[in-house]
């Protein structure tokens, strides 16, 4: 309710019109006294009458014009206080922390009128040991190429706002906002879960996908080295990999990669979003810059990896317009395949991309999710198999042709390069005999 109908309410809670019944009649004033009363001198008259009330409304109106605007807790489209300021999350890229979806209570940030919130610290990034029983997940979608994959890290510190894998945060009881890319999880003896599982006499080989879920050269990795120490007994038990990043950092293995490689162990699919690197930054702040990701194909494909080009995600409005420019630069980095995926909104990320768009691209923000919806029947989101990657209808169709056009007309289409388990090998315990055929 508006301050001037709050004027209009006696104490009692009474409209104006009920409060001058209750009055009674008002007592004649200059403006009753007859035609005469429209003179100057009534005018002055009813100045003077008036003036105590005038004085007041105009000394209110002064007070109101100089106090401070009220706080008010921030929100887009999210819950109401999970939106963080912009200096604590500098360097991130979701704008909120909003509570897991398991989670019976939810914490709201507002300024108490202390101006605490200024003396909240930026967001660091934490990251927590975790002891794995197993580290081979196992799928059965239809949609993807493989059916086991390997995850060293939870959490990911590259902050990709559209990243499908937030969600799965909510099971630490933690937000899928910004907690997904600053409370991280690294499994420490990931490598030797691994060989334990790989010894196993019912394992049977097939390609192990590394960064379907979080990038397995994310940042931390130049600490922990957890990635590496897998490719290590990978490449021991000749078993075959594909690699996911949109990281600069899978170089360093080339030492590893390169004679797996020569066996036919290993491809690389290095992820580009965007050539341009303002987009890039605002989409995925910690991840390498379009032309770092251009140089490391260069590099990996140099030393003899096969390498693809991955465009993902495609955001309609946003960069999917790029997609011809994406594969032609990427195939004269000398990429040889090429793949895409469509923009994925499950579960929170929903809120989170539309908060993050309002942000950043309020201009564009309506049209941008409108053609999502069109995508997905309406939704945000359509989860079935066959649709959840691709989208459907109309506008998901013609992006589907140019980029198979695209990719047909540079060479990139086709089935891709096989990896083969021929070369899968049990090491012997150390004292054991090898027989004649190891």
């Amino acid at each position: 309710m508006s301050r001037e109908r709050d004027s209009l309410l006696d104490p009692a809670g009474t409209t104006g019109a009920a409060a001058h019944a209750a009055r009674g009649p008002r007592p004649a004033g200059p403006k009753a006294a007859g035609p005469k009363a429209a003179g100057p001198k009534a005018k002055a008259a009813a100045l003077a009458v008036n003036e105590p009330r005038a004085n007041r409304i105009l000394g209110r109106l002064a007070q109101e014009k100089a106090a401070p605007p009220p706080v008010v807790p921030p929100a887009l489209d999210g819950e109401v206080g999970s939106v963080v300021d912009g200096e604590r999350r500098r360097g991130r890229g979701a704008v909120s922390n909003a509570a897991g979806r398991f989670e019976p209570a939810a914490r709201i940030v507002f300024d108490d009128g202390w101006q605490s919130l200024e003396d909240l610290p930026p967001l660091r990034t934490q990251v927590t040991e975790e002891r794995a029983r197993t580290v081979i997940t196992r799928n059965q979608s239809p949609d993807v190429a493989f059916d086991r994959s390997i995850n060293a890290y939870r959490g990911c510190e590259h902050g990709c706002v559209y990243c499908f894998a937030r969600p799965t945060h909510a099971y630490h009881g933690l937000s899928a906002g910004l907690d997904f890319e600053t409370k991280l999880f690294v499994k420490p003896d990931a490598p030797e879960l691994l060989a334990r599982e790989l010894s196993q006499a019912s394992y049977q080989p097939r390609v192990i996908a590394m960064g379907t879920n979080t990038d397995p050269y994310q940042p931390i990795e130049k600490r922990y080295e957890v990635t590496r120490r897998l490719l290590e007994v990978l490449a021991e038990f000749g078993h075959p990999v594909g690699i996911v990043t949109k990281s600069g950092l899978v170089a360093r293995d080339i030492d590893i990669l390169a004679p797996m490689a020569e066996k036919g162990l290993v491809k690389v699919a290095i992820s580009i979003t965007t050539l341009d690197p303002h987009l890039a930054r605002t989409m995925e702040p910690r991840a390498a810059s379009p032309h770092v990701r251009l140089g490391t194909i260069r590099r990996l494909a140099d030393a003899g990896i096969p390498t693809a080009v991955l465009t993902a995600p495609l955001i309609p409005a946003l960069n999917d317009m790029e997609v011809e420019r994406i594969l032609d630069a990427a195939k004269a980095a000398g990429a040889s395949e090429a793949g895409y995926v469509m923009l994925r909104l499950p579960l929170e990320i929903a809120d989170l991309f539309r908060e993050w768009l309002v942000t950043h691209f309020p201009d564009k923000a309506r049209h941008v999710l409108g053609l999502i919806r069109q995508m997905h029947g309406g939704k945000d989101y359509d989860s079935a198999f066959g649709k959840r990657m691709r989208g459907d209808g109309p506008y998901a169709w013609t992006v589907g042709r140019r980029f198979e056009i695209a990719a047909r007309r540079l060479g990139l289409a086709g089935r891709g390069l096989k990896l083969t388990t021929a070369h899968f090998r049990r090491p012997k315990p150390a004292g054991v005999q090898l027989s004649l055929f190891d």
